[in-house]
């Protein structure tokens, strides 16, 4: 920064009689919890005129920046976010939401750089151990990951999102067992309030149970429990007629797995249990690891059903051309969402191929992408008549091939053995594992993994090649 004397600031207008300015470490709460209480219009509004009277502030500066982060402007908050850090180079917390940010923006040589940075700063400030343990996973150097993790757990060992992070990064790695133990940690996150029911019962140990005593929840979402589902008729050996409580949605095809005594949707409707286990706690009371998985093909849809698609698809497509199915993109709650979804237009390279059909089995609002497919392939677009999973697994039956990202689309056509290119983002969810193209969860899965975060180019082009 220069170091010649700054000019006298412009003279300021006299406020009108009666004026009340509010104090700036009052403005700067209330700006922090404006943010924080999600009310960003509101932040941005206050943010701009903060800036307007104090532009070089640095903590104006960082509130302002995490406001144009949460609001999509991702450059106007690294900007600011970075000018802040100039001025005040040696306040740790600017740093360690720096760290966040350039995660959140594919940039991870300066989110690591970031990360350590904080802990300099601040060695006893155990989130910022946390989010450096979040880059590191991001980066994929899992066991620096569990070092951070555990780190931050030793300043506060009830610190559940800390045990989290090191169960996904001991599971990504492949340590299973040790992983589990500390997946059990999932349910003091705060968004896994009401995941679980209000019962003084414990949760299940392994032990036998009468029949129909032991609840079995459902409890993360619609690809999880179709992975863990394998387990359930292992459930029902030790424990007879277990109830299962899920989602509606998942109904349909959860009722296919043998030794299930019930299925409710609804927490009153469960009944008298002695114990309760979520299908998310089974891997570590099985004692899962990839060599003892389950096999895939417990599912499947009704022969009549895939007879009936069948023909429908016989009536849609062109003959002589591969029948390639096509998911493009998740729920956009999902915590990782921004990692694995693509816009329709990123796959040019399928529909420029001239011997395939594209058939789209994608749901929700992502489906209005389609008006304005513009490609050699020809192009069906099914999304709008598919009521369950179960009309997806019957699809997934009359194609050659399914082309999908990370989301339950995935996990269905695993389970029923379904052959499917699945393009993974270069940290993927845990399950997927490292270094490998297969999955031992699900055979008929084939791997393309990101090279280089959030650059999905070289991964459609090879999948496409290799149809």
């Amino acid at each position: 920064m220069s170091e010649t004397a700054a000019p006298p600031p412009a003279a300021k207008p006299p406020l009108p009689p009666g004026t009340q300015v509010m104090p700036l470490s009052e403005a700067l709460e209330k700006l922090a919890r404006l943010e924080q209480d999600g009310k960003l219009a509101e932040a941005d509004d206050l943010a701009r005129r903060m800036l307007a009277a104090m532009p070089e502030h640095p903590h104006i500066l960082h509130l302002a920046g995490i406001v144009s982060y949460r609001l999509g402007r991702l450059d106007e908050a690294i900007e600011r976010m970075e000018t802040a850090q100039e001025i005040a180079p040696n306040v740790a917390l600017y740093p360690r939401n720096m760290c966040e940010v350039y995660r959140g923006a594919g940039r991870l040589e300066e989110a690591v750089k970031a990360g350590r940075r904080a802990v300099e700063l601040a060695p006893q400030d155990s989130r910022a151990l946390f989010n450096l343990a979040l880059i590191h996973y991001e980066r994929l150097e899992l066991e620096e990951s569990v070092q951070a993790a555990e780190a931050a757990i030793a300043l506060d060992p009830d610190y559940p999102e800390a045990h989290f992070e090191k169960a996904e990064a001991l599971l990504l790695a492949g340590r299973l067992k040790e992983g589990w133990e500390s997946y059990e940690w999932r349910f003091k996150l705060k968004q896994a309030e009401g995941m679980l029911p209000k019962t003084d019962k414990p949760q299940w140990d392994g032990t036998p149970l009468p029949p129909g005593r032991l609840l079995v929840i459902g409890d993360q979402g619609f690809g999880d429990c179709i992975q863990f589902g394998r387990l359930i008729p292992w459930v029902a050996s030790v424990c007879p007629r277990p109830v299962l409580a899920c989602s509606g949605d998942l109904v349909p095809i959860l009722r296919q797995l043998p030794g299930i005594g019930k299925i409710v949707t609804r927490w009153e409707d469960t009944g008298e249990f002695d114990a309760y286990i979520p299908l998310s706690g089974l891997p570590r009371l099985y004692g899962l690891t990839t060599e003892n998985i389950p096999p895939a093909g417990y599912l499947a849809p009704p022969e009549a059903l895939v007879r009936a698609w069948g023909e429908k698809l016989d009536r849609l497509t062109p003959r002589g051309k591969k029948r390639i199915g096509l998911v493009w993109a998740g729920r956009p709650t999902h915590k990782n969402d921004k990692k694995r979804t693509l816009k329709l237009a990123q796959f040019a390279p399928l529909f420029a191929r001239d011997d395939v059909v594209v058939l789209t089995v994608q749901k929700g609002d992502q489906i209005a992408q389609v008006g304005g497919y513009y490609g050699r392939a020809p192009l069906v677009n099914l999304g709008p008549e598919i009521s369950d999973f179960i009309d997806t697994m019957a699809i997934l039956k009359n194609i050659d091939r399914l082309v999908t990202i990370d989301t339950s689309v995935a996990h269905v056509a695993g389970a029923i053995g379904a052959p499917a290119s699945l393009v993974l983002p270069k940290a993927p969810d845990w399950r997927w594992l490292l270094g490998r193209e297969d999955s031992p969860w699900y055979p008929s899965l084939k791997l393309y993994r990101q090279t280089t975060a959030y650059e999905w180019a070289g991964v459609i082009e090879r999948v496409v090649a290799e149809l």
